[in-house]
């Protein structure tokens, strides 16, 4: 019996100890008290002088508790030996409670800083964005959200990935050393866990952005992160969730989980229609990449009851800054560079492009159109293409497919590989007829050999089978040498590239390339947008599908006469008399000179403009 009561009470003790340092504290509190009480009650008891030349028991108990805290203190004490021997035991018990004590303080301190750092403590903020996920598009994403909330007073940007709290914040200072307003903090957890996407708030926010993770099954950890947000109790109202798949085979099953409230694009898609898009048309990659980051001119709902009851082609001209897009209707319909004749009516908003909201002004009158100016030539009828599709990766067929819709009949794509492809494309081709030329896209002589006068525009896919830096080296030495040769030859041909790392857009600028789709990019610009303003997705959606009006660089030549001296003004005049929006023109002279790569949008509308043989115009058009 008595075996099993010493058992119970070990047993209890220990699980007091594991209590951390308050028990430890608590037990040594106790101790000290046992000591005190002790030596005092002994010192009572047999020491009656002492203990009345020291203020009866209550000064005995203090004396044995300055002793017991600071041993110096019996230095001067006097009296009969039995007390001395007392006030020496306590003083001596004291100094190893104390050390004790101190040692028990200084690491629970330290395990307490450990566990900051480690990012593991609950969040206490309101109206914040979180960002489940680490990759690299986390820096493009920050970025833009520290310049979005740049006329904020105080914002806040909350990322929670499985990573180290230390090793996330130093790259984040690294990578974003200036954040202005915007506190970013880091929490360390697992998204794919509800207990640690409690750390971030999530009730609080005012938005959540899925990141989709580096992996082969990144749409799988998407997928359940949407779930759990999609199933748990919200104590207020939903933030707004946005994410992204990155196969168009998940898409269903990530929207069906992130319930009705929630945006799931897809980078897949929107990757292909790019790539296809730009090919067609070269800098287009350039106009979405300023449309969708907020830095430069971004798109803005405006109200201007002056306009109330004119058409939305007298609207275009009618702002001094900021350019019309299309109509917010008051029925929520979104229509981008709708018919020219179409009323503005009550309620209704434009979609004006301009680099600040703040910045949006009506023109006091209209601006002088130089008539003489405006290009009197017919639409040319387009060709049928020729292209060349250097590579293979999992969006070539879907590629081909879409391009078939695009061109007109009669229309050739060779595609251009080590290994011929099982299939090229499910289903049948209309337009396009699809070949294969066996080619090492590394090696001169095998490119020489595919006749490359023979083609107008030539693609160069990323091979996802290699590393992605590994793939973008490769890359660019299949530029260089697509290059070279076209000035051979005279300049035959167009080249459209995929790139993994947006940081290798600028070290391919040697290879004079007319265009670079970096798709994570995009896909972090656009996520950021839909963050800030879930509104914009109708937007973005019209302009990515080929069905509606979409962005197009078309010869300037179709609007201006070359040579001829005039203003924006009349460029949007000219393009109104065919039914489109000009949003912008491009600049063939500066065409691969970074950041702008020859690019204007929203240039003024009274400056002198002068387009030449070359240059384009940036429109909204359905064709």
């Amino acid at each position: 019996m008595p075996g099993r009561l010493r058992g119970r009470l070990r047993y209890w003790f220990d699980g007091t100890m594991d209590r951390g340092t308050p028990a430890l504290i608590g037990w040594l509190g106790l101790a000290s008290l046992a000591l005190i009480t002790l030596v005092s009650g002994t010192v009572v008891v047999f020491a009656h002088e002492d203990t009345e030349e020291n203020g009866g028991w209550p000064g005995v108990v203090w004396m044995s508790l300055l002793r017991t805290l600071d041993p110096g203190t019996m230095g001067g004490d006097t009296g009969q030996p039995l007390f001395l021997i007392l006030m020496l035991t306590v003083t001596i018990g004291g100094i190893f409670i104390v050390s004790a004590l101190i040692g028990v303080m200084t690491t629970g301190l330290e395990t307490r800083i450990q566990e900051l750092r480690k990012g593991r403590s609950r969040l206490i903020e309101h109206e914040h964005t979180i960002v489940l996920g680490w990759s690299d598009q986390i820096f493009t994403v920050v970025a833009e959200l520290v310049e979005a909330n740049q006329s904020e007073r105080r914002s806040c940007v909350v990322i929670l990935a499985d990573r180290d709290k230390v090793d996330m914040d130093d790259e984040i200072r690294r990578r974003i050393p200036d954040t202005g307003k915007t506190r970013v903090i880091c929490r360390s957890g697992n998204p794919l866990q509800r207990g640690d996407l409690e750390l971030v708030s999530p009730d609080t926010a005012k938005a959540i952005m899925v990141l989709p993770p580096v992996g082969a099954e990144s749409d799988i950890d998407v997928i359940k992160v949407l779930l759990l947000l999609n199933s748990r109790t919200w104590r207020g109202p939903r933030p707004n969730v946005v994410a992204a798949v990155q196969n168009s085979a998940n898409l269903a099953a990530a929207r069906l989980a992130a319930g009705e409230d929630a945006l799931v694009i897809d980078v897949d898609d929107i990757a292909v229609r790019l790539i296809v898009q730009s090919h067609r048309q070269s800098g287009l990659s350039t106009v979405f990449n300023e449309l969708l980051s907020f830095m430069g001119n971004e798109i803005y709902p405006w109200t201007e009851p002056a306009l109330t009851g004119a058409t939305y082609g007298e609207a275009l001209n009618a702002f001094a800054l900021g350019v019309p897009i299309g109509l917010h209707r008051a029925n929520d319909e979104i229509r981008v560079n709708p018919a020219m004749d179409t009323v503005i009516g009550e309620g209704d908003q434009l979609l004006v492009l301009a680099e600040d909201d703040l910045l949006i002004k009506t023109a006091g009158e209209r601006p002088t159109i130089v008539g003489s100016a405006i290009a009197t030539a017919g639409v040319r009828t387009p060709e049928p293409d020729r292209t060349l599709l250097i590579g293979w990766n999992p969006r070539a067929a879907k590629i081909i497919s879409l391009l078939d819709r695009l061109v007109r009949p009669g229309s050739v794509l060779d595609v251009a590989a080590p290994r011929q492809p099982v299939e090229y494309v499910s289903g049948r081709l209309d337009n396009l007829t699809v070949g294969f030329k066996r080619c090492e896209p590394v090696h001169r002589p095998s490119l020489e050999a595919l006749g490359l006068d023979d083609y107008r525009h030539i693609v160069v896919l990323t091979d996802e089978s290699i590393a992605p830096g590994r793939a973008d080296d490769r890359t660019l030495v299949t530029l260089l040498h697509l290059r070279d040769i076209e000035i051979q030859l005279g300049d035959p041909y167009s080249i459209v590239t995929e790139m993994n790392d947006d940081a290798n857009r600028e070290v391919a600028q040697v290879t004079k390339a007319d265009d670079f789709i970096v798709s994570t990019k995009v896909i972090s610009l656009l996520l950021t947008q839909l963050t800030e303003n879930r509104h914009l997705y109708a937007v973005f959606a019209d302009l990515f599908d080929p069905e509606g009006s979409e962005i197009y660089l078309k010869p300037a030549a179709s609007y201006l006469a070359p040579g001829a001296e005039a203003n924006f003004a009349t460029v949007i005049e000219a393009a109104r008399q065919r039914g489109e929006t000009a949003i912008g023109y491009r600049l063939k002279r500066h065409s691969d000179e970074p950041p702008l790569y020859g690019v204007h949008l929203n240039p003024s509308k009274t400056a002198p403009l002068t387009l030449c043989e070359g240059d384009s115009v940036v429109v909204l058009a359905e064709d």
